[in-house]
């Protein structure tokens, strides 16, 4: 199968969609299937209003002939952002169909920047977006249920996993001399971060991520280390020598980054919202609590093997297979078939 994947989130960018569109395609060509991905460096871009680290493409007129020139079989919308819009219209205006996916909380991200603007109005834009789509991808059912409440329709569950050749635990799993709270993710203002820098705890905090907020945050509390960016195998080590990684977010649709620490046996914080509700057992992998200084503090005790062994259920081929089923029939007709219209305008 060619599939064509169409996102405005890729490298050199570092968040969940990133890395999950990473492993997707990754696993897809395991399968033997060729994947395309159209990302902002196939274009000119710009930086993105208030977050200049995201580039957004703007000569979106070669979107049509790059889809064209690719003869997918299938094409799956990823993002809602600029590169989406334009591929959805041109599929929209041949009658051609596609997926799409819900990957982060637009409406409260933009709420959380822009108050006077209404939550409705983001959940409207989805709606918008998201209408055409044959198989609108959400991660969780929680989600999906969330997601119907608000008017969005042909709602399909695609589950996220965790590369547990990468992220798995040292042996043996030793407790650190004093507890270490990690935070890893973008340091952007929908994240909460200071949530986590606020509190009083044992130890050591260390933040790995950057994002627009670190200058200042980073001034306001030094007594956290800010260790940037870590990739591979120096992110992999961040979880092992973590004693808790702490998720203060409220609005992320999952949290893959608390996947990622579990399968390193690194018990997870987190307050009870969706995300950490969904990814975490209670008790097991995780403390819940919206006293977040009670859920570090009880996340200690937990017992970092079966943490890990919880995570290793979780593999991304198992993801992609999933994803897959989804794109092999839309509504029951096949998913796009472009080949014969490769040379329409």
């Amino acid at each position: 199968m060619r599939l064509l994947i169409v996102s405005d989130a890729w490298l050199p960018q570092v968040n969940g969609v990133v890395t999950s569109l990473q492993a997707l395609v990754g696993e897809l060509r395991g399968l033997g299937h060729q994947v395309k991905l159209l990302s902002p460096p196939d274009f000119r871009r710009l930086p993105c209003p208030s977050y200049p680290e995201i580039p957004l493409a703007w000569n979106l007129w070669r979107v049509g002939p790059a889809i064209r020139e690719f003869r997918p079989d299938c094409v799956h919308l990823a993002t809602e952002g600029p590169l989406g819009w334009a591929a959805r219209r041109w599929l929209n205006k041949r009658g051609l169909a596609f997926s799409s996916a819900i990957h982060t909380r637009f409406p409260e991200y933009v709420h959380g920047r822009w108050p006077w603007l209404p939550l409705r109005w983001g959940y409207a834009y989805l709606r918008i977006f998201h209408r055409p789509s044959q198989a609108v991808l959400v991660t969780t059912e929680r989600l999906r249920a969330e997601f119907a409440g608000w008017g969005l329709q042909r709602l399909a569950l695609w589950r996220k996993g965790v590369d547990t050749r990468l992220f798995q635990p040292q042996m043996p799993l030793l407790a650190a001399a004093k507890p270490v709270f990690l935070c890893v993710g973008r340091i952007a203002a929908e994240k909460n971060l200071e949530a986590f820098l606020a509190l009083d705890l044992p130890g050591e905090k260390w933040v790995v991520g950057d994002g627009p907020l670190r200058e200042a945050l980073q001034a306001r509390y030094p007594q956290a280390r800010f260790l940037g960016y870590r990739h591979g195998e120096e992110l992999a080590e961040a979880y092992r020598q973590a004693s808790v990684l702490v998720f203060p977010s409220r609005t992320d649709t999952y949290g893959l980054v608390m996947l990622e620490a579990l399968a390193c046996g690194t018990p997870v914080a987190a307050f009870p919202v969706p995300g950490p509700l969904d990814v975490l057992e209670a008790g097991v992998s995780g403390a819940l609590a919206e006293d977040l200084r009670e859920a570090c503090l009880a996340a200690l005790a937990l017992d970092r093997a079966r943490c890990a062994a919880l995570a290793a259920q979780q593999s991304w081929r198992v993801s992609a297979l999933e994803f897959l089923a989804r794109q092999s029939l839309l509504d029951g007709e096949p998913c796009l078939g472009l080949g014969p219209l490769a040379e329409s305008s």
